[in-house]
């Protein structure tokens, strides 16, 4: 009986085994999803940019309303205490003061998330050049993967991506470009 068990865990570890092979023979699924991913977080990257930005033009044009609210109270507190009516300029004063902290509020989420969305934005821009960079390694590594291992030449070039030939173009087209100018 024990002899049974034996074998059946035996058995299982090389079942989990083969499918361990199996898995690390499926780099190019692996390399596709894990492209996937990237490109996911960076579109929702994009997005919290796009969110941030939207909330940035908000608190600007709440900010513009508060100043004129805050300007005409001003002006009212100066035609009481120029009119003499002290109890009226401490009326439009009591209205002010809360405005004036609320400007003052809006003016520092304004910076906070303009910040936010600054850094976001920079990181973005170095994720999506270190996306590019990947996924042309990624295309690369799959071209090498699809040949047959027998038709691989050690001594032959490596793969280009389509996307560096069409750069080394443009680059030799700018340096004729700008060599005749």
């Amino acid at each position: 009986m024990p002899l049974k068990l034996i074998d059946r865990i035996g058995a299982l570890l090389r079942a989990d085994a083969h499918g361990v092979v199996d898995a690390l023979e499926e780099r190019g699924l692996l390399l596709r999803q894990a492209l996937r991913e990237a490109e996911l977080e960076l579109l929702q990257k994009r997005a919290r940019v796009a969110a941030l930005t939207e909330e940035e033009a908000r608190l600007r044009d709440e900010h513009e309303r508060k100043q004129t609210a805050v300007a005409a109270l001003d002006e009212d507190v100066a035609l009481a205490l120029a009119g003499e009516k002290e109890e009226l300029a401490r009326f439009a004063v009591r209205r002010l003061l809360p405005e004036r902290r609320e400007l003052e509020n809006l003016g520092t989420q304004i910076e906070e998330v303009a910040t936010a969305r600054e850094k976001l934005e920079q990181r973005l821009e170095e994720q999506q050049e270190a996306f590019q960079a990947l996924r042309s390694r990624a295309r690369t590594q799959l071209a090498q993967a699809s040949r047959p291992a027998e038709t691989c030449d050690p001594l032959a070039p490596p793969d280009v991506a389509d996307e560096e030939v069409e750069l080394e173009l443009l680059r030799r087209r700018g340096a004729l470009a700008g060599g005749m100018a």
